[in-house]
């Protein structure tokens, strides 16, 4: 007998059209019910190999749930009855809804997926507590403002709620290994992180920052774009209570962290890379031709296991729930805690740029700013 009883707001893309159509980029409101369908395949089964240069087809939040063996996904509720209906063919489960409050008090749901559109996320993810969820995870992005965050972390850490948000790549197992050889000394004591951008949807950066941010200066943002985004794009730094810097770059790798004897680096979608500092000896190359000299060169050094691999997705987000209802871990990695930091450094980024570059102190005192993003987020 499974240990969960799972279910899923939102069969959008994320929520489980990935699994069983092709991606189309048709337009619709956000508040739409009625939505573009695309042509659906309903018993189509994924096989990364058939599909070279595209291996990194995401994993659905309605597969990942019901993947796992310790959970019986039970339930789905969205607005479009279509979509309603081919959950029902593909899943073989009746119980859908059109009203997500309705689910969450009619099922008595232990992990609950929030895969819908950002607007109204926040007031899902409070009632999903309410209705006792032990574990939520979100797609991204977490929330329009900072009021919403707020909201989402306080709920959840007040409730004890494991609370994932987004399925992103600090999901996959390897942020974990390259976590655990930064705090065992690895490439010595930490100087700096650095990253493309603060990027409050895909942040890397905030999974190795282990103190309250300070403070933040940024340069450089643009004027929101024609597709709706208005997240900032300049150059930047934030300040941690404890002196840490994060340096936001662009053109910079995914996430890099510098330390006193090493480096370790993701780049993107691609591989984590080790450097340590070693000692190099050698005799003969002292002024009097005799002696010993010795430097120091920075080395690459494997990567131990795992190293990241597509594809990756919504199967993470979730074990890191699994783990932390278990007591595993504190937190998922990509835990709404960390998320909500981002937001907020990403926001103080943009007060800075607008202000002439001025300091910028947390918390952010207005906490009704936000971010708007694409139109389809």
């Amino acid at each position: 007998m499974a240990k969960y009883r799972g279910g899923v707001i939102g069969l959008g893309w994320m929520g489980m059209l990935y699994d069983i159509a092709t991606r189309t980029s048709d337009r619709f409101e956000i508040d739409d019910a009625d939505r573009p369908t695309p042509e659906l395949d309903i018993h189509r089964r994924i096989h990364h190999h058939e599909h070279p240069g595209d291996e990194g087809s995401p994993t659905t939040y309605a597969a990942a749930l019901a993947d796992r063996d310790e959970i019986d996904l039970v339930a789905a509720a969205d607005r479009d009855v279509k979509r309603l209906s081919a959950f029902t063919e593909r899943y073989g489960i009746d119980s859908v809804y059109t009203d997500a409050e309705e689910m969450l008090k009619n099922e008595n749901l232990d992990i609950v997926a929030i895969p819908t559109n950002t607007k109204g996320r926040a007031d899902l993810t409070v009632m999903a507590v309410k209705y006792g969820a032990k574990g939520i995870f979100t797609d991204k992005p977490m929330a329009h403002t900072l009021e919403e965050a707020d909201r989402m972390v306080k709920v959840c850490a007040d409730a004890g709620v494991a609370l994932n948000c987004g399925a992103i790549t600090t999901t996959h197992p390897s942020f974990e290994v390259a976590k655990n050889l930064i705090a065992d000394g690895e490439i010595g004591e930490v100087l700096s992180i650095s990253a493309s951008g603060a990027t409050a949807q895909h942040q890397n950066w905030s999974y190795f920052l282990d103190s309250p941010p300070a403070w933040a200066i940024g340069t450089g943002d643009i004027p929101r774009s024609e597709s709706g985004s208005d997240e900032f794009r300049g150059t930047g730094m934030l300040v941690a209570e404890d002196g840490t810097t994060v340096h936001f770059v662009q053109g910079s790798t995914g996430v890099r962290i510098t330390g006193t004897e090493g480096e370790i680096a993701f780049s993107g979608y691609s591989k984590w890379k080790l450097e340590k500092d070693l000692m190099v000896h050698w005799y003969g190359d002292d002024p009097k031709g005799k002696g010993r000299t010795e430097m120091k060169f920075r080395n690459e050094m494997p990567f131990p296991g795992p190293q990241f691999l597509t594809p990756y997705g919504a199967i993470y987000s979730l074990d890191d729930v699994m783990r932390t209802i278990a007591g595993e871990i504190e937190e998922p990695k990509n835990s709404g805690r960390r998320v909500a930091v981002a937001i907020e450094t990403e926001i103080a980024l943009k007060l800075s740029s607008d202000q002439g570059g001025k300091r910028i102190d947390f918390p952010v005192a207005d906490r009704s700013l936000g971010l708007n993003y694409d139109w389809f987020r």
